[in-house]
Protein backbone atom coordinates (compact mmCIF):
# COMPACT_ATOMS: atom_id res chain seq x y z
CA UNK A 1 0.00 0.00 0.00
CA UNK A 2 2.41 2.28 0.84
CA UNK A 3 4.28 1.58 -2.50
CA UNK A 4 1.62 2.44 -4.34
CA UNK A 5 0.09 5.70 -2.75
CA UNK A 6 3.75 6.49 -2.86
CA UNK A 7 4.23 7.10 0.91
CA UNK A 8 7.93 6.02 2.81
CA UNK A 9 8.27 2.65 2.61
CA UNK A 10 8.27 2.33 6.55
CA UNK A 11 6.47 -1.31 6.76
CA UNK A 12 4.86 0.35 9.73
CA UNK A 13 0.97 1.79 10.09
CA UNK A 14 2.70 5.47 10.30
CA UNK A 15 1.20 8.88 10.74
CA UNK A 16 0.55 9.00 6.62
CA UNK A 17 -0.24 5.69 6.18
CA UNK A 18 -3.21 5.61 8.56
CA UNK A 19 -4.24 9.31 6.67
CA UNK A 20 -4.16 7.40 3.65
CA UNK A 21 -6.15 4.61 5.27
CA UNK A 22 -8.73 6.87 6.60
CA UNK A 23 -9.74 8.70 3.81
CA UNK A 24 -13.17 7.60 1.83
CA UNK A 25 -12.00 6.09 -1.37
CA UNK A 26 -13.38 3.24 -4.11
CA UNK A 27 -14.03 -0.75 -2.94
CA UNK A 28 -12.00 -2.19 -5.28
CA UNK A 29 -8.48 -3.92 -4.28
CA UNK A 30 -5.13 -1.90 -5.03
CA UNK A 31 -3.67 -4.58 -7.01
CA UNK A 32 -0.83 -2.98 -7.94
CA UNK A 33 0.62 -0.43 -11.25
CA UNK A 34 -1.69 -1.48 -13.81
CA UNK A 35 -3.79 0.85 -15.81
CA UNK A 36 -5.05 -2.26 -17.59
CA UNK A 37 -7.53 -5.06 -14.66
CA UNK A 38 -5.53 -8.12 -14.44
CA UNK A 39 -6.05 -11.06 -17.14
CA UNK A 40 -7.02 -7.43 -18.88
CA UNK A 41 -11.22 -8.37 -19.20
CA UNK A 42 -13.06 -6.33 -22.32
CA UNK A 43 -16.22 -6.45 -23.45
CA UNK A 44 -16.22 -8.04 -26.30
CA UNK A 45 -18.17 -5.05 -28.42
CA UNK A 46 -18.70 -1.10 -28.00
CA UNK A 47 -22.82 -1.28 -27.44
CA UNK A 48 -22.70 -1.41 -23.85
CA UNK A 49 -26.15 -1.25 -22.17
CA UNK A 50 -27.25 -0.30 -18.52
CA UNK A 51 -29.64 -0.62 -16.01
CA UNK A 52 -30.36 1.69 -12.87
CA UNK A 53 -32.06 -0.66 -10.82
CA UNK A 54 -32.30 1.40 -7.81
CA UNK A 55 -32.33 4.81 -6.62
CA UNK A 56 -30.76 6.68 -3.49
CA UNK A 57 -33.45 8.46 -1.44
CA UNK A 58 -30.97 11.53 -1.19
CA UNK A 59 -31.61 12.68 -4.58
CA UNK A 60 -34.33 13.55 -7.24
CA UNK A 61 -34.11 10.26 -9.62
CA UNK A 62 -33.77 12.64 -12.58
CA UNK A 63 -30.43 14.25 -10.80
CA UNK A 64 -29.48 11.00 -10.12
CA UNK A 65 -30.40 9.81 -14.00
CA UNK A 66 -28.20 12.96 -15.28
CA UNK A 67 -25.09 11.72 -13.27
CA UNK A 68 -24.87 8.55 -14.32
CA UNK A 69 -25.83 9.67 -18.04
CA UNK A 70 -22.67 12.35 -17.48
CA UNK A 71 -20.66 9.63 -16.09
CA UNK A 72 -20.95 7.20 -19.39
CA UNK A 73 -20.57 9.91 -21.30
CA UNK A 74 -17.17 10.63 -19.88
CA UNK A 75 -15.80 7.27 -21.15
CA UNK A 76 -17.54 7.34 -24.54
CA UNK A 77 -16.38 10.80 -25.55
CA UNK A 78 -12.91 9.25 -25.61
CA UNK A 79 -13.53 5.92 -26.76
CA UNK A 80 -15.61 4.01 -29.76
CA UNK A 81 -18.01 2.75 -26.65
CA UNK A 82 -21.75 3.83 -26.99
CA UNK A 83 -24.23 3.35 -24.04
CA UNK A 84 -28.06 2.95 -23.58
CA UNK A 85 -30.07 2.61 -20.84
CA UNK A 86 -32.44 -0.16 -20.70
CA UNK A 87 -35.23 -0.20 -17.89
CA UNK A 88 -36.15 -3.69 -17.66
CA UNK A 89 -34.22 -7.31 -17.97
CA UNK A 90 -30.67 -8.11 -17.56
CA UNK A 91 -28.42 -5.21 -18.41
CA UNK A 92 -24.21 -5.10 -18.58
CA UNK A 93 -24.09 -2.94 -16.38
CA UNK A 94 -26.28 -3.02 -13.28
CA UNK A 95 -26.13 0.07 -10.75
CA UNK A 96 -27.85 0.22 -7.46
CA UNK A 97 -27.99 1.30 -4.18
CA UNK A 98 -26.83 -1.20 -1.05
CA UNK A 99 -25.45 -1.45 2.34
CA UNK A 100 -23.98 -3.07 4.58
CA UNK A 101 -23.64 -6.54 3.47
CA UNK A 102 -25.68 -7.12 0.59
CA UNK A 103 -24.86 -10.36 -1.16
CA UNK A 104 -21.86 -9.93 -3.06
CA UNK A 105 -18.80 -10.75 -0.72
CA UNK A 106 -18.08 -7.26 -0.78
CA UNK A 107 -20.00 -5.44 2.29
CA UNK A 108 -20.50 -1.94 2.65
CA UNK A 109 -18.66 -0.07 5.32
CA UNK A 110 -21.74 2.82 6.44
CA UNK A 111 -20.73 6.45 5.75
CA UNK A 112 -17.46 7.24 4.68
CA UNK A 113 -14.17 4.49 4.38
CA UNK A 114 -15.74 2.53 1.35
CA UNK A 115 -18.50 4.63 -1.15
CA UNK A 116 -19.02 2.13 -4.03
CA UNK A 117 -17.14 -0.59 -5.85
CA UNK A 118 -17.43 -2.15 -9.20
CA UNK A 119 -16.63 -5.14 -11.13
CA UNK A 120 -14.67 -5.92 -14.21
CA UNK A 121 -16.47 -6.85 -17.18
CA UNK A 122 -17.83 -10.19 -17.82
CA UNK A 123 -21.53 -12.23 -17.06
CA UNK A 124 -23.77 -12.23 -14.27
CA UNK A 125 -22.50 -9.69 -11.99
CA UNK A 126 -19.64 -8.72 -14.03
CA UNK A 127 -19.28 -4.98 -14.66
CA UNK A 128 -22.30 -4.43 -11.89
CA UNK A 129 -21.61 -1.02 -10.27
CA UNK A 130 -23.07 -0.75 -6.39
CA UNK A 131 -23.28 2.75 -4.18
CA UNK A 132 -23.05 2.40 -0.71
CA UNK A 133 -26.29 4.39 0.41
CA UNK A 134 -25.72 5.14 3.84
CA UNK A 135 -23.28 7.88 1.99
CA UNK A 136 -24.72 11.37 1.30
CA UNK A 137 -24.91 11.16 -2.07
CA UNK A 138 -25.19 15.12 -4.34
CA UNK A 139 -24.82 16.50 -7.48
CA UNK A 140 -23.89 19.76 -6.71
CA UNK A 141 -20.99 21.12 -4.08
CA UNK A 142 -18.70 19.91 -1.97
CA UNK A 143 -21.00 18.56 0.74
CA UNK A 144 -21.03 14.73 0.80
CA UNK A 145 -20.21 12.34 -2.22
CA UNK A 146 -20.50 13.90 -5.78
CA UNK A 147 -22.31 11.13 -7.77
CA UNK A 148 -21.48 11.99 -11.23
CA UNK A 149 -17.22 11.54 -10.01
CA UNK A 150 -17.84 7.99 -8.16
CA UNK A 151 -19.95 7.28 -10.66
CA UNK A 152 -17.30 8.21 -13.88
CA UNK A 153 -14.61 6.27 -11.31
CA UNK A 154 -16.60 3.23 -11.09
CA UNK A 155 -17.70 3.07 -14.59
CA UNK A 156 -13.85 2.61 -15.38
CA UNK A 157 -13.77 -0.61 -13.29
CA UNK A 158 -17.30 -1.55 -15.07
CA UNK A 159 -15.24 -1.50 -18.54
CA UNK A 160 -12.10 -3.11 -17.49
CA UNK A 161 -9.92 0.11 -16.02
CA UNK A 162 -8.14 -1.02 -12.65
CA UNK A 163 -6.94 1.76 -10.03
CA UNK A 164 -4.10 3.99 -11.05
CA UNK A 165 -0.60 4.85 -9.45
CA UNK A 166 -1.28 9.04 -11.10
CA UNK A 167 -2.55 10.50 -8.35
CA UNK A 168 -4.55 13.58 -10.69
CA UNK A 169 -5.76 10.47 -12.51
CA UNK A 170 -10.25 9.66 -11.93
CA UNK A 171 -9.38 5.64 -11.40
CA UNK A 172 -6.38 6.99 -8.30
CA UNK A 173 -8.57 4.98 -5.64
CA UNK A 174 -9.30 7.90 -3.05
CA UNK A 175 -12.13 10.00 -3.11
CA UNK A 176 -11.44 13.58 -4.36
CA UNK A 177 -13.69 16.55 -5.07
CA UNK A 178 -13.39 18.69 -8.38
CA UNK A 179 -16.24 20.65 -9.35
CA UNK A 180 -18.39 18.81 -11.69
CA UNK A 181 -18.74 21.29 -14.65
CA UNK A 182 -14.60 21.95 -14.62
CA UNK A 183 -14.18 18.13 -14.95
CA UNK A 184 -11.65 17.02 -17.57
CA UNK A 185 -10.79 13.07 -18.31
CA UNK A 186 -7.06 12.95 -17.31
CA UNK A 187 -4.60 12.28 -20.37
CA UNK A 188 -4.09 8.90 -17.64
CA UNK A 189 -7.32 7.25 -18.17
CA UNK A 190 -7.66 8.28 -21.49
CA UNK A 191 -4.64 6.58 -22.42
CA UNK A 192 -5.99 3.60 -19.86
CA UNK A 193 -9.22 3.30 -21.76
CA UNK A 194 -7.95 3.42 -25.28
CA UNK A 195 -5.45 0.81 -24.52
CA UNK A 196 -8.58 -1.58 -23.83
CA UNK A 197 -11.19 -0.35 -26.49
CA UNK A 198 -8.89 1.82 -29.04
CA UNK A 199 -9.04 5.89 -30.07
CA UNK A 200 -11.86 7.62 -31.90
CA UNK A 201 -12.43 7.64 -35.16
CA UNK A 202 -11.86 10.72 -35.51
CA UNK A 203 -9.04 12.81 -37.28
CA UNK A 204 -8.96 14.54 -33.98
CA UNK A 205 -8.33 12.81 -30.66
CA UNK A 206 -9.41 13.89 -27.35
CA UNK A 207 -6.75 14.91 -24.70
CA UNK A 208 -6.55 15.69 -21.04
CA UNK A 209 -4.86 17.16 -18.11
CA UNK A 210 -1.80 15.28 -17.24
CA UNK A 211 -0.50 15.40 -13.27
CA UNK A 212 2.91 17.55 -13.26
CA UNK A 213 5.88 15.98 -13.06
CA UNK A 214 7.80 17.36 -9.57
CA UNK A 215 11.83 16.81 -11.61
CA UNK A 216 10.20 17.99 -14.89
CA UNK A 217 12.57 21.03 -16.09
CA UNK A 218 9.36 22.85 -16.89
CA UNK A 219 8.01 22.82 -13.60
CA UNK A 220 7.12 25.64 -11.83
CA UNK A 221 5.16 26.83 -9.05
CA UNK A 222 1.83 29.09 -8.27
CA UNK A 223 2.49 29.58 -4.58
CA UNK A 224 4.87 27.89 -1.99
CA UNK A 225 4.94 27.27 1.66
CA UNK A 226 5.80 25.85 5.04
CA UNK A 227 3.03 24.13 7.55
CA UNK A 228 4.15 22.47 10.69
CA UNK A 229 7.65 21.67 9.52
CA UNK A 230 6.61 20.21 5.94
CA UNK A 231 7.10 22.35 2.69
CA UNK A 232 4.01 22.86 -0.05
CA UNK A 233 4.35 23.33 -3.36
CA UNK A 234 1.51 24.58 -4.98
CA UNK A 235 0.59 24.02 -8.70
CA UNK A 236 -2.81 23.95 -10.44
CA UNK A 237 -5.00 21.40 -8.84
CA UNK A 238 -2.42 19.73 -6.95
CA UNK A 239 0.16 20.55 -4.50
CA UNK A 240 3.32 18.62 -3.48
CA UNK A 241 4.18 18.08 0.28
CA UNK A 242 8.09 17.40 1.47
CA UNK A 243 9.23 16.22 5.33
CA UNK A 244 12.52 17.26 5.80
CA UNK A 245 12.84 13.64 7.78
CA UNK A 246 11.15 11.66 4.60
CA UNK A 247 13.42 11.59 1.91
CA UNK A 248 10.00 11.19 -0.40
CA UNK A 249 7.82 13.47 -1.85
CA UNK A 250 3.76 13.15 -2.14
CA UNK A 251 2.12 14.47 -4.42
CA UNK A 252 -1.79 15.69 -4.06
CA UNK A 253 -5.03 17.18 -5.36
CA UNK A 254 -5.85 20.22 -3.03
CA UNK A 255 -8.96 19.29 -3.17
CA UNK A 256 -8.44 15.62 -1.57
CA UNK A 257 -7.20 18.09 1.55
CA UNK A 258 -9.29 21.13 1.56
CA UNK A 259 -12.71 20.18 -1.12
CA UNK A 260 -13.93 23.76 -0.63
CA UNK A 261 -10.40 25.15 -1.89
CA UNK A 262 -10.14 26.34 -5.18
CA UNK A 263 -7.33 25.46 -7.55
CA UNK A 264 -4.26 27.46 -8.48
CA UNK A 265 -3.45 29.04 -5.58
CA UNK A 266 -1.97 32.31 -6.21
CA UNK A 267 0.33 32.70 -2.88
CA UNK A 268 0.54 31.21 0.56
CA UNK A 269 2.63 32.00 3.73
CA UNK A 270 2.97 29.83 7.42
CA UNK A 271 1.84 32.19 10.68
CA UNK A 272 3.99 30.22 12.67
CA UNK A 273 2.92 32.41 15.68
CA UNK A 274 -0.76 31.55 15.28
CA UNK A 275 0.12 28.19 13.88
CA UNK A 276 -2.09 28.96 10.23
CA UNK A 277 -1.43 28.90 7.02
CA UNK A 278 -2.95 31.55 4.55
CA UNK A 279 -3.74 30.94 1.41
CA UNK A 280 -4.64 33.37 -1.55
CA UNK A 281 -6.70 33.32 -4.95
CA UNK A 282 -7.60 36.58 -6.46
CA UNK A 283 -8.66 38.96 -3.92
CA UNK A 284 -10.14 36.29 -1.15
CA UNK A 285 -7.88 34.17 1.07
CA UNK A 286 -8.40 31.04 3.49
CA UNK A 287 -6.68 30.05 6.67
CA UNK A 288 -6.24 26.89 7.74
CA UNK A 289 -5.36 25.42 10.70
CA UNK A 290 -3.66 22.43 10.07
CA UNK A 291 -5.35 20.82 7.35
CA UNK A 292 -8.65 22.50 8.94
CA UNK A 293 -10.41 25.64 7.49
CA UNK A 294 -10.98 27.75 10.07
CA UNK A 295 -13.70 29.83 8.08
CA UNK A 296 -15.26 30.99 4.76
CA UNK A 297 -13.12 32.98 2.84
CA UNK A 298 -12.28 36.51 3.32
CA UNK A 299 -11.53 39.99 1.12
CA UNK A 300 -7.34 41.00 1.29
CA UNK A 301 -8.93 44.38 1.27
CA UNK A 302 -9.67 43.43 5.22
CA UNK A 303 -5.89 43.42 5.27
CA UNK A 304 -5.18 46.18 4.04
CA UNK A 305 -4.68 46.05 0.26
CA UNK A 306 -5.92 49.30 -1.69
CA UNK A 307 -8.94 47.81 -3.84
CA UNK A 308 -7.12 48.30 -7.37
CA UNK A 309 -5.26 45.16 -6.26
CA UNK A 310 -7.15 42.16 -7.80
CA UNK A 311 -4.60 39.60 -6.63
CA UNK A 312 -1.54 38.87 -5.05
CA UNK A 313 1.49 36.86 -7.03
CA UNK A 314 3.45 36.01 -4.16
CA UNK A 315 4.42 36.46 0.28
CA UNK A 316 6.49 35.45 2.46
CA UNK A 317 6.26 36.42 6.63
CA UNK A 318 9.57 37.09 8.59
CA UNK A 319 8.46 34.81 12.11
CA UNK A 320 11.34 37.03 13.93
CA UNK A 321 10.23 40.69 12.63
CA UNK A 322 6.60 39.44 12.74
CA UNK A 323 6.10 41.07 9.05
CA UNK A 324 4.47 39.86 6.27
CA UNK A 325 5.39 40.83 2.83
CA UNK A 326 2.92 40.77 -0.24
CA UNK A 327 4.48 40.83 -3.68
CA UNK A 328 1.87 42.71 -6.37
CA UNK A 329 3.75 43.27 -9.58
CA UNK A 330 6.32 45.19 -9.30
CA UNK A 331 5.68 46.53 -5.89
CA UNK A 332 5.26 45.08 -2.45
CA UNK A 333 3.03 45.85 0.75
CA UNK A 334 4.19 45.31 4.32
CA UNK A 335 1.88 43.71 6.86
CA UNK A 336 2.59 44.12 11.00
CA UNK A 337 1.10 40.77 12.21
CA UNK A 338 1.27 41.84 15.77
CA UNK A 339 -0.40 44.98 14.45
CA UNK A 340 -2.63 43.63 12.53
CA UNK A 341 -1.87 45.89 9.77
CA UNK A 342 -0.42 47.10 6.66
CA UNK A 343 2.43 49.41 7.54
CA UNK A 344 2.35 53.17 6.26
CA UNK A 345 5.32 54.08 3.63
CA UNK A 346 4.22 51.49 0.93
CA UNK A 347 4.23 49.88 -1.61
CA UNK A 348 7.76 50.16 -2.05
CA UNK A 349 9.76 48.77 -5.03
CA UNK A 350 10.57 45.34 -5.34
CA UNK A 351 13.39 46.03 -7.36
CA UNK A 352 14.82 48.77 -5.36
CA UNK A 353 14.32 46.49 -2.02
CA UNK A 354 15.49 43.58 -3.59
CA UNK A 355 18.79 43.85 -5.84
CA UNK A 356 18.60 41.20 -8.82
CA UNK A 357 15.24 40.30 -8.12
CA UNK A 358 13.00 40.98 -11.37
CA UNK A 359 9.14 41.30 -11.39
CA UNK A 360 7.08 39.28 -11.23
CA UNK A 361 7.33 36.45 -9.10
CA UNK A 362 5.37 33.59 -8.86
CA UNK A 363 5.92 32.54 -5.42
CA UNK A 364 8.16 33.36 -2.51
CA UNK A 365 9.49 31.88 0.96
CA UNK A 366 11.00 32.57 4.27
CA UNK A 367 12.81 29.49 4.99
CA UNK A 368 16.07 29.83 7.86
CA UNK A 369 16.79 33.12 7.20
CA UNK A 370 16.76 33.52 3.64
CA UNK A 371 14.33 34.94 1.01
CA UNK A 372 13.47 31.96 -1.48
CA UNK A 373 11.71 34.17 -4.94
CA UNK A 374 10.42 32.00 -7.50
CA UNK A 375 10.56 32.75 -11.12
CA UNK A 376 9.48 30.39 -13.75
CA UNK A 377 11.68 27.40 -13.60
CA UNK A 378 14.63 29.32 -10.91
CA UNK A 379 14.40 30.31 -7.74
CA UNK A 380 16.80 32.84 -6.23
CA UNK A 381 18.04 32.65 -2.96
CA UNK A 382 18.31 36.17 -1.32
CA UNK A 383 19.32 37.18 2.25
CA UNK A 384 17.90 39.78 3.52
CA UNK A 385 20.93 41.25 6.01
CA UNK A 386 23.30 42.17 2.66
CA UNK A 387 20.19 42.83 0.70
CA UNK A 388 21.64 40.47 -2.32
CA UNK A 389 21.40 37.25 -3.96
CA UNK A 390 23.77 34.55 -2.41
CA UNK A 391 23.63 31.15 -3.92
CA UNK A 392 23.24 30.32 -7.83
CA UNK A 393 20.42 30.23 -9.40
CA UNK A 394 18.43 26.69 -8.68
CA UNK A 395 15.86 25.24 -10.75
CA UNK A 396 12.54 25.77 -9.12
CA UNK A 397 12.23 21.84 -8.22
CA UNK A 398 15.87 21.87 -6.03
CA UNK A 399 13.75 20.98 -2.87
CA UNK A 400 11.67 18.17 -4.56
CA UNK A 401 14.72 15.37 -4.41
CA UNK A 402 15.72 16.66 -7.93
Amino acid sequence: MQEFFHLNMSGKPDLETLAVMQKPRCGVPDLGSYTLTLGNPKWDRKDITYRIVSYTSDMHPSDTDKAFRKAFEVWSSVSPLTFKRIYDGEADIMISFQTRDHGDNSPFDGPDGILAHAFEPGKHIGGDAHFDDDELWTNEGSRGRNLFLVAAHELGHSLGLSHSTDPGALMYPTYSYTEPRLFRLPQDDINGIQAIYGKLDSPIQPTGPTTPEACSAKTSFDAVTTMRGEMMFFKGRHFWRKHPQISSVELHFISLFWPSLPSSIDAAYENFEKDQVFLFKGNKYWVLNGYDITSQSQSIYSLGLPKHVKKIDAVFSDPEAGKTYFLIGNKYWRYNEIEQSMEKGYPRSIVQDFKGIKPRIDAALYHSGYIYFFRGMRVFQFDPESKRIVRPIRRSNYWLNC
